[in-house]
């Protein structure tokens, strides 16, 4: 009696660029994880193969004509069965949107087979869990003192060598800002991301305090309040330099507040 042989998951690329989807589906071919079988060069495309075949894995590039590859995964999420999603594109810069729409990865181009390796393995593992149990942009923590039912901490997409590092927001000291981009300061590091600080405060709401326009503070990171000559306050954060971060005075009291002083 012939064994029979699984049927590996089934993939489809998204890319208006032909070179683009040729190199993809080498890589998939030689790593032997899935079965490449169809490919689309823009999301009407592809959202019409997706309705007539049931892929576990989608590739989905960004920026790309009759609908984006943000616009495809959102629409998705209508399907009865998901597939897992894996973004490939040269812009970092909507790594953010991708993972709140539940992406197991996003890759900016150039990448490496097992760069690519890891990110469908990573997919697959996720195929058929529980939609609670899928990856998504945000982890429980801790409450900050002083403030009921404070939404989860976002996780932080920070390019990085050409792979997209998820920082965990309780690990964030602080963040500064730097003309319509921001540094994240962690406890011995300090990382640009492309995003301006009202987008940072509206990802990490509670937990996160805007001490002055430039500045945003976590709490759970806060060491010491410092009044300055002014009659205004400093605080010392607890990262390893211990960095001090001005509040401005319309802030203040607030910030004593939020801290149960």
């Amino acid at each position: 009696m012939t064994a029979t042989t699984p049927t590996r998951p089934r993939a489809l690329i998204v890319d208006d660029e032909a070179p683009a989807r040729a190199e993809l589906r080498y890589l998939l071919t030689e790593l032997g994880q899935v079965q490449v079988v169809g490919e689309a060069t823009n999301g009407e495309e592809a959202l019409l193969l997706l309705g007539s075949l049931d892929y576990d894995l989608v590739l989905l590039d960004v920026r790309m004509p009759g609908g984006s590859g943000l616009e495809v995964a959102a629409a998705l999420r209508t399907l009865p069965r998901r597939p897992q999603v894996i973004f490939t594109t040269a812009y970092p810069d909507h790594a953010v949107d991708a993972f709140d729409l539940a992406a197991a990865d996003y890759l900016v181009k150039p990448f490496d087979a097992d760069r690519l390796r890891r990110a469908t393995a990573r997919a697959l593992a996720h195929l058929d869990a529980p939609e609670t149990a899928r990856p998504t942009a945000q982890h429980a923590t801790a409450p900050v003192r002083g403030d009921r039912d404070v939404e989860p901490l976002a996780r932080i997409p920070v390019p990085k060598d050409g792979r997209t590092v998820l920082v965990d927001g309780a690990s964030i000291v602080y963040a500064s800002a730097a003309r319509g981009y921001s540094y994240l300061k962690l406890a011995d590091e300090r990382l640009l991301v492309s995003y301006s600080l009202n987008e940072l405060e509206r990802r990490l709401r509670g937990h996160f305090f805007r001490t002055h326009r430039s500045y945003l503070v976590n709490l759970d990171h806060v060491r010491e309040l410092v009044p300055d000559f002014q009659g205004s306050l400093v605080v010392v954060m607890a990262d390893r330099q211990r960095s001090r971060v001005e509040v401005s005075r319309r802030h203040a009291r607030e910030l004593r507040r939020r801290l149960g002083i």
